[in-house]
């Protein structure tokens, strides 16, 4: 993650928000999400599990008295500066990138009230089609995939809920593995 160079120089608040993307970046490329659960190992569906990710965190996060939602602010941006650093990377114009990692902030925010609806709700159903949708861009996902994946998301969130806050703010923030939670 190209966005990380110059931490150093950033406040110990946006350091753990760089440390908690990052801890959210390495679950979203966990194999077996794409092998297992047959996301698609391309730009698209990497970029929806990273904000499936992220949204978890920062959902964790902003359940919590200050510093938490400005550390769960810290997280977004930590995201935005990494997509903005890879759009360059990946050699879209200077004046496209804008609009580009706009459209991407809309796309995330899109999906985070769809899984904040289902998950406050407790709506199993409104959880998968929102992860059909979004993970797998409307087509039908492999058989009871997006049931598996959603089991993920919720046991994700729960496990988050009891991490403890003071080592989330610190930047240490942990995942399940795919495997554990959908067999």
């Amino acid at each position: 993650m190209a966005a990380f160079f110059g931490l150093a120089r950033r406040s110990r608040q946006e350091q753990a928000g760089f440390r908690l993307y990052a801890a959210a970046v390495a679950a979203a490329r966990e194999p077996a999400l794409y092998q297992s659960l047959g996301v698609a190992d391309t730009l698209d569906g990497r970029f929806d599990l990273v904000c499936l990710h992220a949204y978890l965190l920062v959902r964790r996060l902003r359940r919590e008295a200050e510093p938490g939602p400005a550390l769960a602010q810290a997280v977004f941006d930590a995201m935005f500066s990494d997509m903005d650093v890879s759009l360059r990377e990946m050699g879209v114009g200077d004046l496209s990138v804008g609009r580009r990692v706009r459209a991407m902030w809309e796309a995330f925010n899109g999906r985070a009230h769809a899984y904040e609806a289902a998950l406050a709700a407790g709506d199993s159903a409104a959880l998968e089609a929102a992860l059909v949708r979004n993970v797998w861009r409307g087509a039908s996902p492999p058989a009871g995939r997006a049931t598996e994946l959603a089991r993920l998301v919720t046991a994700q969130a729960a496990f988050l809920d009891g991490q403890d806050f003071a080592a989330l703010a610190a930047g240490e923030a942990s995942f399940l593995r795919a495997a554990e939670a959908t067999s």
